[in-house]
Formats: structure tokens, C-alpha cells, sequence
């Protein structure tokens, strides 16, 4: 009988050991897929990374910063939820006039430019005078974005950080 439960315990054990590195394999490749998304996204839209250069400032297309900021805008509040993802999304097509599949990759990409600027209040300041360098005319769709974001996340008005990243987006615009 102890040996019939000892062959029963090393199958177990086996077993169990299989899944936990089946478990640990699916995790990478969920991780390598989160990071193809990345790439093909930023292959999408023209973006290129140069070596020695900091992303934000090989932007050329100014509805990536925007959502960018709208994005760090986002997470200074607290991490968004997905309503708050898909909200995002469905006003950058409306006020880009992009389809909803390009704001769902513009969403990646400014996702991944903000934990490449180091947090979201970084990202907002970075990314504000990127846009005003590429176009000083973006300020009012910005606007759009944010307010219709927060208008359909149900958020009762600015935080303390969000309305200083407010701020910085005047200051890089020069308005005052």
C-alpha cells in the first residue's frame, strides 16, 4: 500500500510541475503578443525609434501624441479601466475621424509612450510640447478627447494631478 502511495504522489507531483511551466509558458506568450501588438501598432502609424533618441520626439503624426495624453491624462487619476480604454477609444475616432480599429492601435501605441516617458506626468508635459512643435493647432481636439473621455467615464470633475497636467498642456501651448 505505501508504495501504491508514493507512485500516486510522484504522479501527482509531476503533474503538477507540468502545469506550472505550461502556465509559466502561456504568461510569455502572452507577454511576447502584448509586445508584437506594440510593434505592429507603431509599424502602423509611421512610427520609427531611432537609437540615443527618446520615442516622444520621433513622433510625426500628432493623433499619436494626442493620445498619448489623453492616455497618461487617464492614468493620473488612477489606472483606467477598461470602460475608460474603450471610452477613450471611441473618442479619438470620433474627433480624429479615425476608424475604431486605428484608435484601438493608437491606444496601444500612446499607452506604450507613457510608460516610456516614465509615468503619466511625465508623458503629459513630454508629449504636450511634442504637439504643439508638430501642430499648434491640436489643442482644441485634445480638449475634445479629454473632456469626452471624462464626460463618459462618469467622473465628477478634475483631481488635483490631472488639473496641474492641465496646466503643463497650457503652458506648451502658450496659453495662458
Amino acid at each position: 500500500m505505501p508504495i501504491i502511495l508514493a507512485v500516486i504522489a510522484a504522479v501527482t507531483g509531476v503533474l503538477f510541475f507540468i502545469m506550472r511551466a505550461r502556465n509559466a509558458a502561456d504568461a510569455a506568450n502572452e507577454l511576447f503578443d502584448m509586445a508584437n501588438d506594440v510593434r505592429l501598432a507603431a509599424r502602423r502609424f509611421g512610427f520609427q525609434r531611432n537609437t540615443n533618441v527618446h520615442p516622444a520626439e520621433n513622433i510625426e503624426d500628432p493623433n499619436i501624441a494626442i493620445t498619448g495624453i489623453a492616455s497618461a491624462f487617464l492614468e493620473l487619476e488612477a489606472l483606467p479601466t477598461s470602460e475608460q480604454r474603450e471610452a477613450l477609444a471611441w473618442e479619438l475616432s470620433k474627433t480624429l475621424n479615425i476608424s475604431k480599429d486605428d484608435a484601438d492601435e493608437l491606444c496601444i501605441l500612446g499607452r506604450w509612450l507613457v510608460s516610456e516617458c516614465g509615468g503619466a506626468g511625465a508623458a503629459v508635459t513630454r508629449l504636450s510640447r511634442k504637439l504643439f512643435r508638430l501642430d499648434p493647432q491640436k489643442f482644441a481636439p485634445l480638449l475634445q478627447v479629454i473632456n469626452g473621455v471624462l464626460a463618459q467615464s462618469g467622473s465628477d470633475g478634475l483631481n488635483t494631478r490631472q488639473t496641474e497636467a492641465l496646466d503643463d498642456v497650457k503652458r506648451a501651448f502658450k496659453i495662458r
